[in-house]
Parts: C-alpha cells; structure tokens; sequence
C-alpha cells in the first residue's frame, strides 16, 4: 500500500511541475504575442504611410496623353 501511495506522490509532483512549467509557458507566449501583435501594428502603421506617400507621388505625375 506504502508503495502505490509513493507512487501516486511522484505522479502528483510530476504533474505539479507540468502545470507550473506550462504555465510559464503560457506567460512566455503572451507576452511574445503582445509584442507581436505591438509590431504588426507599427508596420501597418508604416505601410500606410508608405502608401499615402507613393500616392501623392502618384498624382503629382503628368498623365500620358
């Protein structure tokens, strides 16, 4: 009986320690995420810009005729 407990023991420290590590994880992720996501929106932000630019370059071009 002693045995199955100890067993039983290592097997709820195990999953203990998974829990723990995956929830670091988790954190890790999120925050690899937040700044991600912070990125993206910065070159959305500069791709738009770039568009507006070429586009006024765009019309201040002579049309052919």
């Amino acid at each position: 009986m002693q045995a199955e407990l100890d067993t039983l023991e290592t097997k709820i420290r195990q999953v203990a320690e998974l829990c723990h590590t995956l929830r670091q994880d988790n954190i890790a992720l999120r925050q690899q995420l937040l700044t991600a996501q912070r990125d993206n929106k910065q070159l959305t932000t500069r791709l738009d810009a770039a568009k507006t630019r070429l586009q006024t370059l765009l019309d201040t071009l002579p049309e052919d005729v």
